[in-house]
């Protein structure tokens, strides 16, 4: 399989990211939430649809106690008036915050305004979050450790154009410790495919081992959301627990 996520192919290790955008067709709205993981803890996960969204849950318990359940384990999509997205626990409260009459950055910036990033040293892994509204404008979000210590709080509006995705990560992609933040503005990818099955599964082979011994993919899931709609969605999961090779 080829693909045109070819920044994302070149991250050795992203952690987790968010991307959105629009299909070719300007029909839907696309998000995509992809894990990757390093540790036994991380990577026993994988991504559960509900009629609210999507969860990220345990594989085996005993593994993931190893790391920070409450780091881990989380809603990453939630579905109402539009969609939210995150790699942690603030998507409850952006969720709360959704209405179509706001501006999508505003959303953002009010749900967020007590998170900080993880407490995860010495990583201090960024959380990035996202929202689309049933009117199709759409917003991304980054809070990382700044030199001083503090929260440092970035908001980026996503200009949905056809064929065109904003994408956010929580690492810079090198594979070293401790974990570059990722840093500068969201990075543009095309969005060339007419399905959430195929956008899941491109996505999931970019993020394939630059080395052969170092999988680190735990999950991807993509949503097709038709606009001003919340329920005119389709969702395709791939976790890699549940596949022998990809």
């Amino acid at each position: 399989m080829s693909n045109d996520f070819s920044n994302l192919r070149e991250k050795e290790y992203p952690g987790r990211l968010i991307i959105i955008g629009r299909d070719l067709s300007d029909e839907n709205a696309i998000i995509v939430y992809a894990i990757t993981g390093r540790s036994p803890s991380s990577q026993a996960r994988r991504i559960d649809l509900t009629p609210e969204g999507a969860w990220v849950k345990p594989t085996d318990e005993k593994i993931l106690r190893g790391g920070n359940r409450d780091l881990l384990i989380y809603p990453a999509i939630f579905f109402g008036q539009g969609l939210v997205v995150s790699n942690g626990k603030q998507t409850i409260d952006i969720y709360n915050r959704l209405s179509p009459g706001l501006d999508a950055t505003d959303i953002l910036s009010n749900a967020l305004h007590h998170w900080e990033y993880e407490p995860d040293a010495p990583s201090f892994t960024p959380r990035i979050s996202g929202c689309v509204l049933s009117d199709g404008r759409a917003a991304l979000s980054i809070i990382k450790r700044a030199e001083d210590s503090s929260a440092s709080k970035h908001y980026f509006r996503v200009p949905m154009l056809p064929g065109a995705g904003k994408m956010i990560s929580t690492y810079s992609g090198e594979n070293r410790d401790p974990l570059p933040s990722f840093q500068g503005d969201p990075e543009a990818v095309r969005l060339i495919y007419d399905t959430s099955k195929d956008t899941a599964e491109a996505v999931y082979y970019a993020l394939r081992p630059k080395k052969q011994d170092q999988d680190f993919r735990v999950a991807v899931v993509c949503v097709f959301l038709r606009d001003q709609t919340t329920s005119g969605f389709n969702i395709s999961v791939i976790n890699r627990s549940e596949i022998k090779t990809k």
